[in-house]
């Protein structure tokens, strides 16, 4: 998925998916361990699917905080 189609998404929404994907990535790891040897571009996807979604909601908690020092210091003006 896109990073432009996660930033239109709930972030309640995103850390779930997140939540799923890390799970996901840690099944693939364990399996690696254990010599399943399971798909490697799965393994590549999933890493960057967790990386896309990290900054996607680090983007939009960056966004909230800005709002929030804006609001504090037009409330002191």
């Amino acid at each position: 998925m896109k990073a432009k189609e996660l930033r239109g998404r709930d972030t309640q929404e995103l850390r779930r998916e997140l939540e799923q994907l890390q799970r996901e990535l840690f099944d693939i790891r364990f399996q690696w361990q254990a010599e399943e040897r399971p798909d490697r571009s799965r393994r590549r996807n999933l890493r960057r699917d967790v990386a896309r979604y990290k900054t996607v909601l680090r983007e939009m908690e960056g966004a909230l905080d800005e709002t929030r020092q804006a609001g504090a210091r037009t409330d002191h003006e």
